[in-house]
């Protein structure tokens, strides 16, 4: 008969608990402690599920992937070139989505440190590491995506938002529009931060005003609620630029209930140049960001330091967005109607 939990306790003289922390949590157990259990599991050839493995490397061959949206297809890009690289180093991927809740991120980070992973790479919900720092006491090692690091602690994978929030505005610009309204996402994200620092700069240096109008989520329902809601309390503006496309999609909607064409009453520039963005409607025109291969680099930073943690070196690599011109955006002129 196969040795159990309770055998190896018996064996080692300590509670049911103390043998699930040596599994699971061996941080929380003293060393003499967690020698014994180990010796006894040795002994028994007690083997728990995939933890045997564990024991002997330390962390399983697995990544977490934590998301704010995976429901926008912008994630399901980057999650490809996660998953790509992870299986090219013998890797799987766990798929977690934080639905833009900080509560809920904190939930799947716990999870994950639990299941003794070895890397996780996170598009956090907020600016601060603090979160982090847990699982970087515990050795883990993580990635930002999305955003640059703002500590030598961890590696990231980043596309310059500021630069791409500069380049929608200067777009609208160029065109000749003056009244520019910012639909934004929730102020904590750092993309959507960054992205108003750029976009914000470029309009202070054509004394160009920015009227900021906020949605409660980066998704599409929640762009078409905010814009619909500015629209009735008389919002006027011929340029609307756009946190991501799906904001940009939804005030597209709310823009089109009002009687407002695009882009000949409201030119509308979006972020992310998601696969939807050239099929839409009116195509839009949107900021593309290298989507599979911000995964794809993110993924391998994590892997190369769970590979060699003691020689490995912080890196943060940061690509380059791109503004791509399509039928959303056109020309200021006076308003017909």
């Amino acid at each position: 008969m196969a040795a159990s939990m309770k055998d190896v306790a018996a064996r080692a003289s300590v509670s049911l608990g103390t043998v699930s922390n040596v599994l699971n949590h061996p941080d929380l157990v003293a060393t003499s402690t967690r020698l014994r259990v180990e010796e006894a599991i040795r002994d028994l050839g007690f083997i728990p599920s995939a933890a045997a493995q564990q024991l002997r490397a330390g962390r399983a061959k697995v990544l977490g992937l934590v998301v704010p949206d995976i429901a926008n297809p912008y994630f399901m890009e980057v999650a490809r070139g996660v998953e790509d690289a992870a299986l090219e180093s013998g890797y799987v991927v766990i798929l977690c989505n934080s639905d833009e809740q900080a509560e809920r991120e904190d939930r799947y980070l716990a999870v994950l440190e639990s299941q003794r992973v070895g890397g996780i790479l996170i598009a956090p919900v907020r600016k601060s590491l603090k979160p982090l720092s847990r699982l970087l006491q515990h050795g883990v090692a993580v990635t930002l995506l999305g955003n640059a690091a703002i500590s030598h602690d961890v590696c990231s994978a980043s596309v310059d938002d500021t630069l791409g929030g500069g380049l929608a505005a200067e777009h609208a610009i160029e065109l000749g529009h003056t009244r520019l309204v910012w639909l934004a996402g929730p102020r904590d994200i750092p993309r959507v931060s960054d992205r108003e620092a750029g976009l914000m700069k470029a309009a202070r240096s054509a004394k160009v005003h920015v009227t900021r109008i906020a949605a409660a989520q980066m998704t599409t329902a929640a762009g078409d609620t905010a814009m619909d809601s500015a629209l009735a309390n008389g919002l006027d503006a011929t340029a609307l630029l756009c946190a991501n496309d799906l904001l940009a999609l939804g005030a597209i909607r709310a823009l089109n209930r009002a009687g407002l064409k695009v882009p000949d009453d409201v030119s509308v520039i979006g972020y992310d140049d998601i696969e939807f963005a050239a099929s839409a409607a009116v195509p839009l025109t949107s900021v593309r960001q290298p989507k599979y291969e911000l995964g794809y680099a993110a993924a391998k930073l994590v892997i190369g330091e769970c590979e060699d943690p003691a020689t490995h070196a912080h890196q943060r690599v940061q690509f380059q967005p791109q503004l791509i011109v399509r039928a959303s955006t056109a020309p200021s002129r006076p308003r017909t109607r």
